[in-house]
């Protein structure tokens, strides 16, 4: 358990490290973005400096997985439960005798299947996303965003090709 955290610690390290080295590079390469979020996710956020996205990458993925872990458990639980009534030995007997039918206890059993599943697709769907997410921002990093939102529309008089005809048009100059 221990070794598994130093060797997270150690490779988030290196990604920070190698993203202030690359501080004076102006450009951010996609793969290598999407790369480090497809090897620790969150690791391709903090390469493209936008670190308060990578706290949410891990919040979210832990979220999915905490949800996945739980209605495992739940199913286990339940499933137990419909094997003991229906195993046919008297002596066992299981926490929900009289409380639900077996129909009830196969419904419930399902319902934490089923949402055990989709909390494990909706964990493969954030780790994609943060691949995505890491690749976009890269490909973005030097978008030039400014304040200036202006543009300026002008007339202009065309010569039609091939004729001897003038026609009005209006320039757009950002």
């Amino acid at each position: 358990m221990f070794s598994k955290h130093l060797i997270a610690i150690l490779c988030l390290y290196c990604i920070v490290y190698t993203a202030r080295a690359q501080k004076l590079s102006v450009t951010k390469s996609p793969a290598k973005a999407s790369m480090y979020s497809a090897v620790l996710p969150g690791s391709g956020q903090i390469y493209n400096e936008k670190y308060w996205k990578a706290p949410l990458v891990y919040a979210a993925m832990g979220t999915a997985l905490y949800l996945a872990n739980w209605n495992q458990k739940e199913y286990l639980h339940y499933r137990n439960a419909y094997e003991y009534r229906t195993d046919g030995d008297a002596t066992t007997i299981d926490d929900y005798d009289g409380i639900y039918t077996e129909s009830n206890l196969i419904t419930i059993k399902n319902y934490h299947q089923k949402n055990r599943d989709l909390a494990y697709i909706i964990t493969a769907g954030i780790y994609l996303l943060n691949i995505v997410d890491a690749s976009v921002d890269a490909h973005l990093f030097n978008f030039n965003v400014n304040d200036d939102l202006s543009f300026k529309l002008e007339p202009k008089i065309l010569r039609l090709q091939n004729q001897n005809q003038y026609g009005l048009a209006l320039t757009l100059h950002l």
